[in-house]
This record gives C-alpha cells, sequence and structure tokens, in this order.
C-alpha cells in the first residue's frame, strides 16, 4: 500500500475513489460490454438516423462508467464486435460494419462521449475532454 498511496492521492482517490487504474482489465472494476451502444455504433457510422431510445441507453450505459474509462470500455466494446466476427488482426472486417471503413469506425467511436454530452479524463493530469484519443483497435488491413 506504501506504493499505492502516492499515486492514489496524485490522483484523487481518496475524494471520489476513481483514477486510472480502475480500468485495467483483472482489476476490481471489469470493462463493461456496452451493449446498448454497439447499435449507436452501427447507426452514426452509415449516417443512419439515430432513434433516441437507442441514444439513450448507450448514453445511460456510459455515465455509469468512470470517466475515466470510457474510452477503454468502448474501444473494448469495439474491439469485441470484431472479434465476435472472427476478424483477425490485420483483416478488414467489413462484415462488422458493411459500409463503413474501419478509420470512420474509430472516429464513430472515440465521439460518443461527445454525442452523450459525457466528459472524459485523457491523461494522468485529469485534464477532461469529449472525444477519445488513441484509438486501441485493431489496424487497418
Amino acid at each position: 500500500m506504501l506504493v499505492a498511496t502516492p499515486i492514489a492521492a496524485e490522483y484523487g482517490a481518496w475524494i471520489d475513489n476513481s483514477g486510472p487504474w480502475m480500468c485495467y482489465p483483472g482489476q476490481a472494476y471489469p470493462v463493461p460490454a456496452l451493449p446498448g451502444c454497439r447499435p449507436l455504433l452501427k447507426l452514426q457510422c452509415n449516417g443512419s438516423e439515430v432513434p433516441e431510445a437507442v441514444l439513450r441507453d448507450c448514453c445511460q450505459q456510459l455515465a455509469d462508467i468512470s470517466e475515466w474509462c470510457r474510452c477503454g470500455a468502448l474501444y473494448s466494446m469495439l474491439d469485441n464486435m470484431y472479434k465476435e466476427h472472427g476478424v483477425q488482426e490485420g483483416q478488414a472486417g467489413t462484415e462488422v460494419f458493411p459500409h463503413c471503413r474501419r478509420e470512420v469506425v474509430k472516429l464513430t467511436a472515440a465521439s460518443v462521449p461527445a454525442v452523450c454530452k459525457l466528459p472524459i479524463v485523457i491523461d494522468a493530469s485529469g485534464d477532461g475532454a469529449y472525444v477519445c484519443k488513441g484509438v486501441a483497435t485493431y489496424p487497418d488491413a
């Protein structure tokens, strides 16, 4: 605990018990699947109108996640969507998003917090933003 104490204090963990350590797989807070955000991502990426109920479901699920972990949860969801369709690293993965280039899918996922008007923390300083950066998904084929 001696090592964790200065780090926890730096991130204000004693105030709201949140910080970047919450977001790592296998920690006390598992990465949520965000099932409500999958249809939002597909509809947005294809340029379709997003029904209010779909937007509300996704935004509520994302709001339930610490602002430190929202981007990681979105990227994990995106990776899982590709993996569920058997897409390997380096493959195009067009069967997951048939009318959407992979780079557009990544940018669309990165913008979900902004669409939901939910802040995210972008670095260890605690600085906030609304658009994720550093997309952690398979590279384009």
